[in-house]
């Protein structure tokens, strides 16, 4: 099983998004992903993660006042599998490589399963704030490590 981490750059929305983004439950995302069309940029970065040559989840990271808002998405056919997990780790990743302090993701209140995804993200070491984003310090790796 190959699993790969692939640098959108830039971003379009695709027949892949369409099908893993736009044909997800209403109210998980904005509603403007219900109105993107085939080859729209895309704003912020973007990774999409492919198993075996099959598209099956993406990550999203966008830069606010030095903090970046996330986003990650899997598909059904491959949930609870650890791949959440993975491209919570990658998205990590590119967070420190840019000097990132926090991470954070706001769990939308019409979301259906609002309450199993926020538990998730505190098992994964993110905390509440007042505005109901989770938020995750970003761990920054010495130069002695």
């Amino acid at each position: 099983m190959s699993i790969d981490w692939i640098h959108e750059k830039p971003a379009y929305w695709d027949d892949d998004k369409a099908r893993i983004i736009g044909g997800a439950e209403t109210g998980i995302f904005d509603a403007r992903f219900k109105r993107c069309k085939a080859g729209e940029l895309l704003p912020a970065e973007w990774w999409r993660v492919e198993k075996d040559g099959k598209t099956v989840g993406y990550g999203w990271l966008d830069i606010v006042w030095g903090d970046a808002e996330i986003l990650l998405v899997t598909d059904t056919s491959v949930r609870r599998s650890g791949l959440g997990t993975f491209i919570l780790e990658k998205l990590e990743h590119e967070a420190r490589q840019k000097g990132i302090n926090y991470v954070y993701n706001t769990v939308r209140p019409s979301h259906p399963r609002k309450h199993e995804v926020a538990a998730w993200l505190k098992r994964h070491n993110f905390q509440e704030s007042e505005d109901g984003s989770l938020f995750r310090t970003v761990t920054h790796i010495s130069a002695d490590s």
